[in-house]
């Protein structure tokens, strides 16, 4: 897969990820996302290379709640969720953690892609630009990963739990929007609060008309048995926002992903709310 990364997706050649840490714990960090109660833009946390980040990431899980339970106190929207992994952005070799290797090789696989093409393109203190990026790069790697090898069972199972990704993420943001209407409306907060609890029932309610077309897969399942609230629909924009654009540009090259990846860099030098218009307008092209 690390071979793969670099010959076959132009990804950065490193020791990152050809290296094992057995780090003894279920998860490699814990992320703190927080919202007001009636909005889903999540507060933000600054830091000297990574710029302003809209999470605080911890490596102690009960540090991460004694956070999130102070955030709570301030009446805000607070969510705790595990990391799979994270990237030093090529300062260090970044290894493969114990607790990835419990999940199957294709994710595996994603999870290198993904992290690598934080090394390859990263903008400082634009989490949706990366993350998004980070994330078309992530599908079209495992895809050619796995038609390299031949797996076609693999391959349809990914692209069938793909597609059930695809549904979930269009659920969620059909809500988002919802919610984002309410908040911006002039009603009273009572009603804005009982109203915002009346959305989240629905959401789960249209989750499990859903997922009766699944043959049974329960993959989200305890995402939708959370508390839920605007900070787990915050993420979901994050890693999502841009998605579409991103495609879009790999596809006008024809799927050359150093072409892709130049066009996205000279994206990246734009001033932010210029490159966050492009990306919006390549995203309903």
């Amino acid at each position: 897969v690390r071979d793969f990364a670099t010959q076959a997706l132009a990804l950065p050649d490193n020791n990152s990820y050809r290296v094992y840490a057995d780090i003894g714990r279920s998860q490699v960090a814990w992320n703190v996302v927080a919202t007001p109660e009636f909005s889903l833009a999540p507060e933000e946390w600054c830091f000297p290379v990574a710029g302003c980040v809209p999470y605080r990431g911890y490596f102690s899980h009960e540090r991460a709640q004694r956070f999130a339970a102070a955030l709570k106190q301030d009446r805000l929207d607070v969510r705790v969720a595990g990391v799979a992994a994270y990237s030093t952005l090529g300062w260090f070799a970044d290894p493969v953690f114990s607790s990835q290797l419990r999940r199957s090789d294709a994710d595996v696989a994603a999870l290198i892609f993904h992290e690598l093409a934080h090394q390859k393109l990263y903008r400082r203190g634009d989490a949706a630009f990366n993350e998004s990026f980070a994330t078309v790069v992530e599908a079209e790697g495992l895809r050619r990963w796995l038609a390299h090898g031949n797996d076609a069972a693999a391959l349809d199972n990914v692209l069938r739990n793909k597609t059930r990704h695809v549904q979930f993420v269009e659920l969620l943001l059909k809500f988002r929007a919802r919610l984002e209407t309410l908040y911006a409306s002039a009603l009273p907060e009572t009603q804005i609060r009982a109203a915002k609890a009346q959305h989240f029932e629905a959401l789960r309610a249209e989750y499990a008309v859903v997922r009766r077309h699944w043959d049974g897969y329960t993959g989200y399942d305890a995402w939708f048995a959370q508390d839920l609230n605007n900070a787990h629909l915050a993420s979901v924009g994050l890693y999502h926002q841009y998605v579409p654009a991103f495609q879009k540009m790999l596809a006008s090259v024809n799927g050359d992903l150093p072409a892709f990846y130049r066009l996205a860099r000279t994206l990246s030098r734009l001033p932010a709310a210029e490159r966050g218009a492009r990306l919006a307008e390549l995203g309903i092209k």
